[in-house]
């Protein structure tokens, strides 16, 4: 089957003041892929994804997400166009249950008219992620493994076309980062999924691509067997900077 183009930028370029954190990049998502950004730090990949979710506006080029323009697209309406972004930083509702938390994002997405649907909606989202058992405590008493997950639950609530996950095993212990790949693989059945990660086990785990960033440009993609036999990339990452 012919690959379905997702998302794609052109010459996407972002400067604050005279560093260019991102540089003319052009990149291309495919529907149903799990793709992995990686690169040393300050290479521009969360500037990247922030572009792309719309938290941050682009100095020139374009963005265009299911064959729609959206370069100029407000982050909320990204959100109902299909593109959900977890931070680097677990962003939840603590004082709130589990459910709670997944059900704001499932309301944010089908309104106020149902609440039978959008408690469907939640429930369906915690259980992709393995929590329904947690449903009814407060989410800010949770162990930081099962934060990170409740956050990943409000981003599928949403029933996003691309879930963008921005360090999301950043702080997790060995058992949590497993389960958490099991999870993305779960997720990965009926989204899209792009993330920034530092962890190369999880990494070659999951993604079927990878493009790897440095100074803001993209230095290499493909395969995570080409990707970790590339020279550039080697020097620039595996085996040289961090």
């Amino acid at each position: 089957m012919a690959e379905v183009t997702l998302l794609e930028t052109r010459g996407l370029t972002r400067r604050f003041g005279g560093l260019t954190a991102v540089d003319a990049v052009d990149f291309r998502l495919s529907r149903g892929e799990v793709r992995a950004i990686i690169g040393p730090n300050g290479a521009g990949k969360s500037t990247f994804v922030g572009l792309l979710s719309g938290l941050i506006a682009p100095g020139a080029g374009s963005i265009a997400f299911d064959g729609q323009d959206i370069t100029r697209m407000p982050a909320h309406r990204r959100v109902r166009a299909g593109i959900a972004y977890t931070f680097q930083i677990t962003n939840i509702y603590p004082a709130m249950t589990v459910l709670e938390n997944a059900a704001i994002a499932a309301q944010s997405r089908l309104g106020t008219g149902s609440e039978a649907a959008i408690e469907a909606a939640a429930r369906a989202a915690l259980a992709a992620v393995g929590l329904s058992d947690l449903e009814t405590r407060r989410a800010g008493d949770l162990a930081y493994g099962h934060q990170r997950l409740v956050e990943v639950a409000m981003g599928l609530a949403l029933a996003p076309k691309l879930l963008i996950l921005d360090e999301p095993t950043q702080g997790l212990s060995d058992a949590e980062i497993a389960n958490f790949i099991a999870v993305i693989r779960r997720v990965a059945a009926s989204a899209t999924v792009l993330l920034i990660e530092h962890n190369m086990d999880v990494v070659m785990a999951l993604a079927g691509r990878i493009t790897v960033m440095e100074n803001g440009r993209i230095l290499a993609e493909g395969t995570p067997d080409q990707i970790t036999r590339d020279p550039a990339v080697q020097a620039a990452y595996l085996g040289g900077a961090s």
